[in-house]
């Protein structure tokens, strides 16, 4: 299909945009998910920037969160603010944009650079995952923006600050903010050859605190109840569910002691990957089968905390519509564009959730995330901000997927 003329010119608004320059100013101050004083800059950064788009613009309290500490308590977690804006909330047609601000770096991480690499690309600290791909948010709604029909276009976006451990305090906004979209584009970086995640495993994480009974481990260690023990039985006993569809990783054992003391504590982490919803109730079940059988043969208790935070994402007829719609609009700008299902998990997996087609891989092109080798393709920050323009201004000019 042949570019139109504001087809053209919104891609060259797109191109044209401060992306690099935003992508790095942003990545050079640290929002790793827990250091909440890097969060609340780089929140400010980002309300700055993106005041330039119209609506009300707004940062939003996290929801309360708990976790099981190493001793067996539970305790609050705080979160930063996550920024919600929302533009023309009356029109007919409404999609939903999301990106987020925290890293997988904390505030002492040895990773906190940004420096060019000899073949053209960016290393730094959430380059790619994804300050690049907030800046490709923005720039191809800056680009949507100037269109003569913008007045039936109306968007939500949600940079919240807790995607990299799970997104518990934005869960719900999430939520709230997918009801009536018609589309979402979520902006996680594509792969170094551009290629998108399509269907995604579901993600559920689990903490188990299993109390037995402390004892002498050399006069009467018969009269104790090993909770280190029964936690690695526990362990065992859910590996077993191991397959193709349900991915099971016991990931972390806390407790124990001194050596002569039988423990009465210990948590086990387990984290499982689910392809659909029939997977993730088989996994539950297993959960509650597993515990039922290590307290009756280690008689302990075993408490079970913790869910699936992240239902599965398959392809429905209305993601492949959304896809379709993606891969046509590369292939008018030069970009082929394809996608494969992935094991990883993000915001797409709570969007699709709420029966909102979600393309959640519209970043720019990079790799290595979450290790010190992350990187960006500058270039292709231009060419996504493009796709984004082109496929959102399609959506427009339907009406619909």
């Amino acid at each position: 299909m042949a570019l139109s003329t504001i087809e053209s010119a919104a891609i060259e608004r797109a191109s044209a945009s401060p992306m690099l320059d935003r992508t790095l100013a942003w990545a050079n101050v640290n929002s790793g998910t827990g250091n909440l004083t890097g969060l609340a800059r780089v929140a400010d950064m980002l309300a700055d920037a993106f005041s330039a788009l119209p609506g009300d613009i707004a940062l939003v309290d996290p929801a309360p969160v708990e976790r099981v500490t190493a001793g067996g308590t539970i305790e609050n977690l705080a979160h930063g603010r996550h920024l919600r804006l929302i533009a023309r909330p009356e029109a007919p047609l409404q999609m939903l944009f999301t990106g987020h601000m925290d890293t997988v770096y904390p505030a002492d991480h040895p990773f906190q650079t940004i420096a060019a690499l000899p073949d053209g690309h960016i290393n730094g600290p959430g380059v790619a995952d994804m300050k690049g791909g907030l800046a490709v948010m923005l720039a191809a709604l800056e680009a949507v923006e100037q269109s003569p029909d913008i007045s039936s276009f109306g968007y939500e976006i949600l940079i919240n600050s807790d995607e990299e451990t799970g997104s518990f305090s934005s869960a719900a906004l999430i939520a709230e903010m997918a009801r009536g979209k018609h589309a979402a584009l979520t902006y996680e970086p594509a792969l170094p050859d551009g290629s998108l995640a399509g269907a995604r495993a579901g993600s559920g994480n689990f903490s188990l605190v299993v109390r037995g009974r402390s004892a002498h481990a050399g006069r009467n260690p018969d009269d104790g109840r090993n909770a280190i023990v029964a936690a690695a039985d526990l362990a065992l006993r859910l590996k077993k569910a191991n397959g193709p569809r349900l991915s099971v990783n016991p990931a972390r054992i806390d407790g124990g002691g001194p050596n002569n003391v039988v423990p009465d504590l210990a948590i086990l982490r387990v984290n499982f990957r689910a392809v659909t919803p029939d997977d993730v109730a088989r996994a539950r079940t297993h959960i509650d089968a597993a515990a039922a059988m290590v307290r009756a043969e280690h008689d302990v208790t075993v408490e079970v905390h913790g869910g699936f935070n992240r239902p599965p994402k398959p392809l429905d007829t209305g993601a492949e519509a959304l896809f379709g719609l993606v891969r046509d609009a590369g292939a008018d700008l030069g970009i082929p564009i394809a996608w494969a299902p992935t094991g990883g998990v993000c915001d797409g997996n709570n969007i699709a959730a709420c029966g909102v087609p979600v393309v959640d891989t519209m970043g720019p092109r990079g790799g290595a995330i979450h290790s010190d080798q992350e990187f960006l393709i500058p270039e292709s920050l231009a060419e996504r901000a493009s796709l984004s323009a082109l496929t959102v201004l399609r959506i427009l000019r339907k009406g619909r997927l």
